[in-house]
């Protein structure tokens, strides 16, 4: 490629190599740059894409992805210290709307697809900068200061996205705004797994955990099914973790999380294949200013494409479908030879017409709430587990009528004021 190429994207993740493909598909000159040895070697996430919001775009694609099983199981705990109340729903009706993946495999997957249509994907080129002339950008500077002009940068390099800074399209993300993630991917025999979770043929199991997972603060564990693997980890929001001087360190909530009968009994005999911490964005969309600019369009994580309100956990699928819009867009920027805000600024209306800005809208204070009420993470589980230890234990002298029990635990909830403000607060989920 020798001078001005049509459009630079930056980041080798779901929604770089979306917008790469859907590009590449429609015949115009794309370069995707990626930091890591190829992409997916650096991209992490706990699991599961959810397939419906996504499935009429690049259908051609969903026939053949690499996926690992069906999700027909959802699964959620309260984890008290020892003890722990276990919800599970087991549906034909959900199965086939998320499946559990694992992002080197999907996305090096994904990248052999851009590349066959004709994109150029250079890998272990990290890009420091960009090109701003009089308000526009006007392509990249990578490492060793080698320059790269475009007539549009799509900017999908993640939730700290340097880029997006400098670009005026996003703030300084803070500890406030993102969790530290840190996941295991543990070896066994699909038979394992299938008896473990009593699961058939490619059906799998998505498990949410919170409570004494991360020892009381905001956050939570998740398990996923894959083939022949099985991915654990934890959650921890960065702010509560930092000014927390009671929680462990990362590394030793995941061994303790491990280590609990809830879970040892399903990992028990693994070996551990790979070992992967990341950044999440909480909240990150409200620090988004943007979304485009003359020359310039943020998408994914880096844009806070990010949802998490307490049942589900979603990322992977904003990702696709910003970087399918972004390559719509830019397919009629091209048409029109016109690359300023007056066409980019389509994105965001084709955005606001999909499933990514009403649900991020929707949905937009969930994160905060779920800080906010920290009771979520300590004292609800624990009375949870406290009521069903005394519903089910049988002690030597009268046992207590059942009736006088769940009343007993339900003035302990509602005759605390703390109680209505938090239900106050959850109404906004």
């Amino acid at each position: 490629m020798n001078g001005v190429i049509d459009v630079i994207v930056v980041g080798g993740g779901l929604a770089g190599l979306s917008a790469a493909y859907g590009l590449a598909k429609a015949g115009i000159e794309v370069l995707l740059l990626e930091r890591g040895d190829y992409p997916g070697s650096k991209n992490v996430t706990g699991g599961r894409l959810y397939l419906e919001p996504i499935r009429s775009i690049f259908p051609e694609l969903w026939e053949e992805a690499p996926f690992e099983r069906c999700v027909k199981k959802e699964r959620l705990s309260f984890l008290a210290k020892k003890s722990s109340l276990t919800l599970e729903f087991d549906s034909e009706e959900i199965k086939g709307q998320s499946y559990t993946l694992l992002r080197s495999k999907f996305d090096k997957w994904l990248s052999e697809k851009v590349e066959a249509q004709g994109g150029l994907i250079i890998p272990q080129k990290k890009v420091t900068g960009l090109l701003k002339e009089n308000g526009w950008v006007k392509g990249v500077v990578v490492e060793g200061e080698e320059e790269l002009r475009s007539n549009i940068v799509i900017i999908a390099d993640g939730v700290l996205s340097p880029l997006a800074q400098q670009a005026g399209l996003k703030e300084e993300i803070s500890p406030h705004r993102v969790a530290v993630g840190v996941k295991e991917v543990i070896q066994l025999p699909k038979e394992e797994i299938n008896k473990r979770f009593n699961l058939r043929d490619n059906e799998g199991v998505a498990h949410l955990f919170v409570g004494e997972v991360t020892e009381g603060v905001f956050g939570g564990g998740f398990l996923y099914t894959n083939l022949d693997t099985v991915s654990l980890g934890i959650v921890i929001g960065l702010e509560a973790f930092t000014d927390s001087k009671e929680v462990s360190e990362v590394p030793r909530l995941l061994e303790n999380f491990k280590s609990r009968n809830e879970v040892y009994p399903l990992i028990e005999g693994g070996e551990v294949a790979e070992y992967s911490a990341h950044l999440i964005p909480e909240g990150a969309f409200g620090l988004t200013k943007k979304l485009f600019g003359n020359g310039v369009l943020l998408l994914g994580d880096a844009a806070g494409f990010a949802l998490n309100h307490g049942i589900t956990v979603r990322g992977m699928d904003f990702a696709i479908a910003s970087g399918f819009f972004a390559s719509e867009v830019v397919k009629e920027a091209k048409k029109r030879n016109d690359f300023s805000i007056n066409t980019l600024s389509l994105y965001e209306s084709f955005l606001r017409n999909s499933f990514v800005l009403k649900d991020m809208y929707n949905f937009k204070n969930s994160s905060e709430i779920l800080w906010s009420v920290s009771r979520l993470y300590n004292y609800y589980p624990r009375l949870v587990s406290e009521f069903f230890k005394d519903i089910f234990f049988v002690p030597a002298e009268n046992k207590e009528k059942l009736w006088k029990t769940f009343c007993r635990y339900l003035k302990k909830l509602f005759c605390d004021f703390q109680t209505y403000k938090d239900l106050w607060k959850l109404r906004g989920l």
